[in-house]
């Protein structure tokens, strides 16, 4: 079962034994705590739930939660990840790490894409300014006519200026091109979702 949690280090290069240089985002990837595993019969699907990182001040709820691995840990992060099946050496407090992966596995990762705060059309949607001459009065960013006369409302899903970025991203399809297992890196090839520190999930795909 190829899952675990990290957060983004940063992008690099490295060169291969043929001379090619290849770009990879390095994640600091485990080791993962399993606190909770659900089955079809009991929770309707099944999942396995890791812990990572090292958090602070958690809340009873949670602390409660987390002592039901057996284990001494206070994590940071807690996400859960749906399989099809569940290993027998998957339980309650043992461990996930990078070594479940192995150089050339094809990945999913999922992250938060960095957010850009309030945009306009512009920038958000990629729309083109209008003329600055001929009676146009400099107002070239402005997002212009939004409706019709009839049927007199504005469509939802109208392009308009509003929040951009910070979104749920998955990308498809990130092959393994480095594995440190004693420092608890891996190496992705091509570019990952989300700022530097930022939490991704990465899932392996048969």
């Amino acid at each position: 079962m190829k899952i675990i949690l990290g957060t983004k280090i940063g992008m690099t290069q490295i060169i291969g034994k043929d001379g090619v240089v290849t770009p990879v985002t390095i994640l600091q990837a485990g080791p993962c705590t399993v606190t909770q595993t659900k089955s079809l019969d009991s929770d309707g699907y099944s999942a396995v739930q890791l812990a990572y990182g090292q958090g602070k001040n958690l809340s009873k709820a949670v602390s409660g939660h987390v002592k039901k691995s057996g284990t001494d840990i206070n994590p940071k992060f807690i996400r859960e990840f749906r399989v099809e099946t569940i290993p027998a050496e998957v339980t309650l407090g043992s461990q996930i790490d990078v070594n479940n992966f192995a150089i050339g596995d094809k990945v999913q990762v999922t992250g938060t894409s960095k957010g850009k705060g309030f945009a306009g059309t512009v920038k958000r949607h990629n729309f083109q300014e209008s003329r600055n001459t001929h009676g146009f009065k400099g107002d070239i960013r402005k997002v212009g006519s939004i409706g019709s006369m009839y049927p007199q409302k504005v469509f939802k899903g109208k392009r308009m200026p509003g929040r951009m970025g910070h979104d749920r991203v998955t990308v498809k399809n990130l092959v393994v091109s480095y594995i440190d297992a004693e420092h608890n890196l891996i190496g992705l090839k091509g570019a990952v979702p989300g700022p530097n520190k930022g939490l991704v999930m990465v899932e392996g795909k048969e």
